[in-house]
């Protein structure tokens, strides 16, 4: 009788750690998921104001040449 108390003990101590482990790594991949769509979005917004910087350089440039030319 106590070697199958032993046994199960011992099962259940595995069956618990298995679920913990499984549980951060699930935890670790939903963590980078998130990180990577806050990644995305900054850089989406980054790409718009490197346009919008683009066109001020345009328009910048077309008023320097008309007053010295």
């Amino acid at each position: 009788m106590r070697k199958k108390n032993n046994l199960r003990n011992a099962a259940v101590k595995i069956g618990s750690a298995v679920g913990k482990m499984d549980n951060r790594a699930h935890m670790a991949a939903h963590k980078a998921a998130g990180a990577a769509h806050v990644a995305k979005e900054e850089l989406a917004q980054m790409a718009k104001q490197l346009e919008a910087l683009g066109k001020q350089m345009k328009k910048s440039t077309q008023r320097l040449k008309k007053a010295l030319g």
